[in-house]
């Protein structure tokens, strides 16, 4: 398909990407974020889990974190935003057991688990 719909070149847009076999809107979003440096939000199992865990995108489905996150996040961090994110709910707010005692934003954290609460009570 790359070579007979699209010249041999990957396409530069989110629709022509998906349109690929194998390709949805979180793999479309990584190479326009990594092929073109385009700031996207590649909403992955971690970002949608710390997204309405934290309560910064409170929402069900990756599309819809994906629009918030990209309305919150200022212009100027929301390059990395993504990877920032990822990394954050891969090795600190993990699924299971949050690390919340070694988390540097628990201050902004609105979870209600009880690791979060103990470690960082919320008002």
């Amino acid at each position: 398909m790359l070579i007979e719909d699209f010249n041999s070149t990957v396409p530069r847009t989110r629709d022509e990407l998906v349109m690929l076999p194998g390709v949805g809107r979180k793999t479309a979003n990584v190479v326009l974020s990594m092929a073109f440096g385009e700031a996207t939000m590649a909403v992955d199992t971690h970002i949608l889990r710390i997204g309405t865990r934290m309560g910064l995108a409170p929402a069900k489905t990756p599309d819809d974190v994906e629009t918030i996150l990209m309305r919150i996040i200022p212009e100027e961090y929301l390059f990395h935003a993504h990877h920032w994110l990822i990394l954050h709910g891969r090795y600190t707010c993990v699924a299971r057991a949050p690390k919340c005692e070694i988390c540097i934003i628990a201050d902004l954290c609105k979870s209600k688990e009880k690791s979060c609460d103990v470690a960082y009570p919320i008002g």
